[in-house]
């Protein structure tokens, strides 16, 4: 995620990074879920955008 807040997608739309406080709200925000189910979420399949949103049945 860039320094730029006012970008409100990933740079790498594909992958999710759980360190990082504003893509982790936007993933959340997308998906419809919480930061715990998200990081939950990525612990169970890994980072994979259409992996954790299938998991997550989005």
């Amino acid at each position: 995620m860039p320094d730029n807040k006012n970008i409100t997608h990933p740079l790498d739309a594909k992958r999710i990074d759980i360190h990082d406080p504003a893509e982790v709200r936007n993933w959340c925000k997308s998906f419809g879920c919480t930061e715990a189910q998200l990081k939950t979420a990525v612990n169970a399949v890994g980072t994979s955008g259409a992996a954790v949103r299938k998991y997550l049945g989005k």
